[in-house]
């Protein structure tokens, strides 16, 4: 078993170890990948959740994640009660269990055959995922699906947002919840992109190298999949040469991303 755990407890941070012991109590024979995601960031989870659960990778697969800002009730918490835990299964046999909040299911709501409520308290513990959620993902994972409850319907998800930053890569790339079918653009046609107060020239480009050095590309990125011969493909803001996130003032992700010329 491949298991991606996909948590917003920071680069480094011994949460990691502490989720990964309790999942390999459970599962001793799995293999952990870690990713974290900036905190409080459900649409860059969302966003990992379905470029790892979507595309090739080993047969065997679970995708545990943890995002839960505790922002579906504004009321004060009783025994630390946060957003309930979800499993879906993706049409590709991915297994995904983890907390539904904001655009977590937001990128795998319309590629998985199931999606219901898992029956596991929602309080406990000020850290769910490392006490209450990883018995129920490894009775998942094994194929025991008897905590499984009410059906989770899609348009109880919210829509991924069109016009955000969803990542930045390592080498300053900022991919973006863009949709490269969305655009009608001729290459190499000149455009100008907002994020937060800072405006820059660009070119539309169908490959981002194709531009010079310390040109701006807006191109179809390295993120997406294709399904059933539909292709998903979402555009990044490349910096050749450079940093298009500094150039850009570093924003963050869920930042707004705006064509305006």
């Amino acid at each position: 078993m491949f298991i991606s755990l996909i948590a917003d407890y920071g680069t480094g941070d011994p949460a990691f170890s502490e989720v990964t012991q309790r999942l390999l109590t459970d599962i001793p024979q799995a293999q952990i990948n870690l990713l974290s995601v900036p905190p409080f960031s459900t649409l860059a989870t969302g966003f990992w959740i379905a470029q790892l659960g979507l595309n090739p990778g080993p047969a065997e697969r679970l995708i545990y994640h943890n995002c839960a800002p505790r922002q579906d009730d504004p009321e004060a918490r009783q025994n630390n009660e946060g957003e309930g835990l979800t499993y879906a299964l993706l049409n590709n046999g991915v297994k995904v269990v983890g907390v539904n909040a904001g655009f977590t299911l937001s990128f795998i709501k319309h590629h998985a055959q199931v999606l219901q409520i898992v029956n596991v308290s929602r309080g406990g513990s000020q850290f769910r995922s490392r006490d209450v959620f990883p018995p129920a993902a490894a009775a998942i994972a094994h194929g025991d699906l008897s905590l499984l409850g009410e059906i989770l319907k899609p348009d109880q998800i919210p829509d991924v947002p069109s016009d955000r930053v969803a990542w930045v890569d390592g080498y300053g790339n900022i991919k973006t919840t863009i949709s490269a079918d969305s655009l009608t653009l001729e290459p190499e046609s000149k455009v100008v992109i907002r994020i937060g107060d800072v405006v820059s020239d660009a070119i539309y480009s169908d490959g981002s190298f194709r531009v010079p050095e310390g040109t701006l590309a807006f191109a179809p990125g390295s993120s997406g999949w294709s399904i059933d011969g539909a292709e998903t493909r979402w555009m990044e803001l490349f910096l050749r040469g450079g940093s298009a996130w500094e150039r850009f003032g570093k924003p963050r992700v869920n930042q707004k991303v705006a064509q305006i010329g």
